[in-house]
């Protein structure tokens, strides 16, 4: 009994080993393929240890755990990297890196506070890390970014896209910006296997070109000798569409040898033979993602050669003497400790780059650059040319400000698509009413527009008092609104230095000629004739009026409620009206235009309309008097003899100064 109790646990000892042998064994092979840049192929094993290996290994488990999240993360996938970090985390991975690529794959899927809070768990035993600074600081910018008026108009391009396939890096074959080249993984001609990289068919070349009717017609693979059992693409076109310049990725007794450039020219519509370019010396250096610039002249790559700063960096190389000179690295301006891939180089002589080193909203963001006299100056390109999934391979139409790009945007299997865009020219409209003080609207009003760039437009508003306009950008307007039996009001609006549609609002109220309006908001001291502060904004509109309208007279009529003495209410309502008058005096109106008169409890308000409608309790027509206020509550009373205290203007003559 002892002999077979002995033998079983030899037996189970023999088990365990051969089963730590296999997965020690399987993790020496995922390694191996992740060295090679084989993500795809090293997942699945990495996966295969994390499942099978005992919870006594758990470093092993947390390794393989990691390793998973970074094939994941280098496939594109973040969501199932986000969960191999996470494991790796329980697992008690070793390695405080596992959290600022748990940072990295959170900002991809837009979980900003989450990634916030794994890069600062990281910035505490590195503090000085420039990726995860630039992580904090994208997260940061991305609620910024989200607030900001779009400059450009994104829409996913179908014709170009497939279903279950990835269809990327778009560009123009010549300035004429009537034929799209672009990579894609769809199923071809050629006889392509999976990429061990990506898990995806490798990537040929198709082109699509506008018909007569100005459509895009449907893909077809690159003819000539482009497309082969190869990974190619992200290709990249001199200004006359002559010459190409793109990637392919050899591949010898089955082992991925990296990228190289390569090119080819047209002559009477036919390709010669793709030929590889040679930029470094050392043949074994990946170089990808060509961009010529517009006089074919100055190559930009994506190489990670020896010099750079961490990962992939772009470079650029001189045509001299009919070859490619010494490559230079374009410098920490440019290049970081993340990835810099994708260059494209605009009409003007720009550089366009994907990043996720430069702070963004996650993933692959687009970043514009420029050439200065102290080296490169780069901008964020704003949503919704980037989101937080992967942005990149910009391309414009020729001087002009659309184009296409690529992302993987809103595709939960991890698919590039082409999507286009385009900045819309500004547009600045104005829109209004025209109303009376009642805010009656007056149909048969006309507006008239004057702008300093010769604009002198007149239009007669609607029957609802509306009134429109297009307007052009910088330019200042002087706008004036009239109607028969009531004073002009004139305006000032300007689109200069406005850089963004916008539209404008601007509502006219017109005065009537010959008929009392009142001064809202012009107080007075209890009992007294001191203007108090508060009247200024109605009394300076009124200086406005008059100053806008020198020809007219007015007169200033005052009146007081029914409290108190009728001799005393008339001298106050004299001395109340001569206030306003000596104020208007003193902002400059000549006192031979204006008129005093206090009229005491002589004159009670009429209720309107609109009174009625404002306070229930009183009726159309009434007449606020003594004997009409007494049937009132005390509260209604006090509403009526605020009613009826008011200063009001008439306009007196409209021929001032025309004798």
């Amino acid at each position: 009994m002892r002999k077979l109790l002995q033998s079983a646990v030899v037996f189970l000892l023999l088990c365990i080993m051969m089963q730590s042998c296999g997965i020690e064994a399987r993790l020496k092979h995922a390694d191996k393929k992740y060295t090679i840049g084989e993500y795809y192929a090293a997942g699945k094993l990495y996966q295969s240890v994390y499942a099978n290996a005992s919870y006594q290994h758990r470093q092993m488990r947390a390794y393989a755990a990691f390793r998973q999240g970074e094939c994941n993360r280098l496939d594109n996938d973040p969501r199932k990297a986000a969960n191999a970090y996470y494991a790796a985390i329980r697992s008690k991975y070793g390695n405080d890196t596992v959290y600022l690529r748990n940072a990295q794959v959170m900002e991809q899927l837009g979980n900003y506070s989450a990634a916030i809070n794994n890069y600062n768990a990281f910035l505490k035993s590195h503090p000085a890390d420039l990726l995860a600074k630039s992580g904090v600081e994208g997260c940061q910018q991305a609620a910024l970014e989200a607030k900001l008026h779009p400059k450009f108009e994104v829409q996913y391009a179908g014709e170009f896209n497939s279903r279950n396939s990835s269809d990327y890096c778009p560009v123009f074959m010549d300035t004429e910006g009537d034929a799209l080249v672009f990579t894609s993984t769809r199923p071809g001609k050629t006889t392509r296997k999976p990429s061990a990289i990506t898990g995806f068919l490798q990537g040929d070349l198709y082109i699509s070109e506008k018909n007569v009717n100005n459509q895009w017609e449907k893909p077809r693979p690159m003819e000539g000798g482009f497309n082969t059992d190869l990974d190619e693409g992200a290709a990249s076109f001199t200004q006359d569409g002559r010459t190409i310049y793109f990637t392919r990725c050899p591949v010898a007794n089955g082992q991925n040898l990296g990228a190289q450039i390569y090119t080819a020219t047209r002559s009477a519509g036919e390709w010669t033979e793709p030929q590889p370019i040679t930029l470094f010396k050392d043949s074994t250096i990946t170089v990808a993602h060509p961009a010529i610039s517009a006089h074919g002249d100055t190559l930009y790559f994506v190489s990670d050669a020896p010099g750079g700063f961490g990962g992939k960096d772009i470079w650029m190389s001189i045509l001299q003497n009919g070859k490619w000179g010494t490559p230079q690295n374009l410098g920490d301006q440019i290049n970081t400790a993340g990835n810099e891939m994708f260059p494209y180089v605009a009409a003007d002589g720009s550089l366009y780059f994907s990043s996720n080193g430069h702070a963004g909203l996650g993933g692959l963001d687009i970043y514009h650059a420029i050439k200065t006299a102290n080296g490169w100056k780069v901008t964020h390109m704003p949503p919704p040319i980037n989101s937080n999934a992967d942005d990149f391979g910009i391309t414009f139409k020729y001087n002009q400000q659309e184009g296409f790009f690529s992302s993987n945007r809103g595709n939960t299997k991890g698919y590039d698509h082409i999507w286009r865009f385009d900045k819309p020219v500004n547009a600045y409209v104005l829109t209004g009413t025209v109303t009376d003080n009642h805010r009656q609207r007056l149909g048969d009003a006309l507006v008239r527009l004057i702008g300093n760039d010769g604009t002198n437009a007149k239009i007669r508003v609607k029957k609802d008092g509306t009134y429109r306009f297009s307007l052009s950008p910088n330019v200042e307007y002087v706008l004036l609104a009239l109607c028969r039996g009531y004073l002009n009001q004139a305006n000032r609006l300007s689109t200069e230095k406005v850089k963004e549609s916008k539209n404008y609002s601007l509502n006219f109220t017109l005065i009537p000629i010959g008929k009392p309006v009142e001064l809202e908001n012009i107080f007075y001291d209890f009992g007294k004739w001191t203007l108090t502060k508060d009247s200024e904004t109605a009394l300076n509109a009124l200086v406005k009026i008059l100053k806008d309208n020198p020809n007219i007279t007015i007169e200033l009529d005052s009146h007081t409620d029914h409290v108190g003495t009728a001799e005393f209410n008339q001298t106050l309502s004299e001395k109340r009206a001569q206030s306003v008058v000596d104020y208007l005096i003193q902002a400059g109106i000549s006192a031979d235009r204006l008129t005093a008169k206090g009229f005491g409890f002589s004159q009670p308000v009429t209720v309107d309309a609109a009174l009625a409608k404002k306070y229930p309790f009183l009726k159309e027509g009434a007449i606020l008097n003594d004997a009409y206020i007494n049937t009132l509550t005390p509260n209604q009373q006090n509403i009526a003899n605020q009613i009826n205290r008011r200063t009001e203007f008439r306009v007196i003559k409209t021929t001032y100064g025309l004798q």
